[in-house]
């Protein structure tokens, strides 16, 4: 006789045998149930409130305004000197600190830094697309498009902008749909 057909005839299997089938039963039923219903709980909005009234602190909601023309003018002279490691002492005047991550002005124009660099040689155009508009900072896309000829590719960055006394900074770039540029200092 063989022994894989006598396990199954075992005493021993025909006891367990209903268990384990109904433990099979009820994980499936609890899967198919928690799949199709999801979660029914009624959501409860989060609220900070202030510690002495009481009273709930709803963040002010800024408001979204046409793209103030500095902003482009700052990005393209930013991708024209930070980006391109050229006139890296006029990028530092246009980058807001927290990009330049304490960084002085005599390391910054050693060109390590934390920007990626693209070639401003090699593009052919670039263009904005705004994601985000305020009044004193904005988001924008930008897709650097090489001349026909250059081995480098396309590529989509983001770069942010804050208003600093008047004065639109840098203080955000970043390759689209890629790892973060690491900080200076990391190694």
């Amino acid at each position: 006789m063989n022994s894989g057909s006598s396990f199954f005839q075992s005493k021993r299997f025909q006891r367990v045998f209903p268990w384990v089938a109904g433990l099979v039963l009820v994980a499936g039923l609890a899967a198919f149930l928690v799949v199709f219903f999801g979660n029914t709980a009624t959501p409860v909005e989060s609220k900070i409130t202030d510690t002495e009234t009481g009273a709930a602190i709803v963040p002010a909601k800024q408001p979204s305004v046409a793209i103030d023309p500095g902003v482009r003018q700052v990005a393209g002279e930013f991708i024209l000197t930070a980006v391109a490691r050229k006139d890296l002492a006029r990028s530092y005047e246009i980058t807001h600190p927290d990009l330049r991550q304490g960084l002085s002005l005599k390391e910054w124009e050693t060109g390590n830094i934390p920007v990626q660099f693209y070639p401003a040689d090699a593009i052919d155009s670039a263009t904005f697309k705004i994601d985000e508009s305020h009044a004193n900072d904005a988001v924008l896309e930008v897709a650097l498009i090489p001349k026909a000829g250059e081995t480098i590719k396309p590529q989509i960055f983001y770069i942010g902008l804050k208003k600093v006394e008047g004065n639109w900074l840098v203080d955000y770039w970043a390759p689209r749909g890629s790892a973060a540029v690491p900080n200076v200092g990391d190694g």
